[in-house]
This record gives C-alpha cells, sequence and structure tokens, in this order.
C-alpha cells in the first residue's frame, strides 16, 4: 500500500483513491494519536492494516455522502488540520472551493467570539489589618 503523506512529506495527504471514488486521508508511519483523533473529529472514518497492529493507518470520508458532499467533508477539514498546525496538501479533483470559503469563515468566527467572562474570584482577607492610628 502507498502511503501518500510519506512519500511526500506531509502530515495530511487528501485524494481520490485511484479506480475508486473513495477521499483517503494518508496520515505519515508515526503520525501522533491526536492527528488521527482530529480527523476522525472532522467526520473521516479511520482504517488500519492489519487489524491489531497497525503498520498503516488511514482515513477515508463516509461512503455513505454522495460524491460533491464527500469532497465538501474533505475540504472542511482542511483549515482545522491547518489550525492545528498540520502540513496538508489535497489534490485539486477532491478540493471544493466554496467549502473551503465557508469552512475558513467559520473558523474565523469561532475564534472572534470573545471567551465568556468570568468575574474574578472576591478574595477574603486572611486577616484584618489593625486600624491605622494617628499621631
Amino acid at each position: 500500500m502507498a502511503n501518500l503523506a510519506d512519500e511526500y512529506g506531509t502530515d495530511v495527504e487528501i485524494y481520490v483513491k485511484a479506480l475508486t471514488t473513495t477521499i483517503h486521508a494518508d496520515t505519515p508511519t508515526g503520525a501522533p494519536a491526536k492527528l488521527h483523533d482530529l480527523l476522525e473529529q472532522l467526520g473521516l472514518e479511520r482504517h488500519e492494516y492489519p487489524t491489531g497492529a497497525p503498520l498503516y493507518i488511514w482515513h477515508t470520508v463516509p461512503e455513505h455522502l454522495g460524491t460533491d458532499e464527500k469532497k465538501r467533508l474533505a475540504t472542511r477539514a482542511i483549515p482545522a488540520l491547518l489550525l492545528a498546525g498540520y502540513d496538508v496538501n489535497c489534490t485539486p479533483d477532491v478540493f471544493d472551493e466554496a467549502a473551503h470559503r465557508q469552512a475558513v469563515d467559520d473558523a474565523r468566527t469561532r475564534a472572534d467570539r470573545p471567551a465568556a467572562q468570568h468575574p474574578a474570584p472576591t478574595s477574603s482577607p486572611s486577616r484584618l489589618a489593625p486600624p491605622r492610628r494617628t499621631p
């Protein structure tokens, strides 16, 4: 099995597997678990070969989706991966410009939201200061 992420030196390679309609997301050999977890959170399905002793781990866009929806899901994952610091490559036959723009806008909106502000806890003095005397 070819691993395009190993071959090209990227963290994630998104492409259509030859002679299929399956969109793959290859990660390099030994990729961190948090990268695999992020891909799953973004809607991709994890696969391992051989089962039980993973030597090769890859992800695919769910097959039950229509062709356009598969492309949108794969493309919408790109900004999240980039924001997490990963080097991503996506082939033009998968990339959906409108979905990418929307995902970038969504990421900006999330980043622009002010953090919930919590009032600072009021501290109670451990002991009272003695009254000040004036001469």
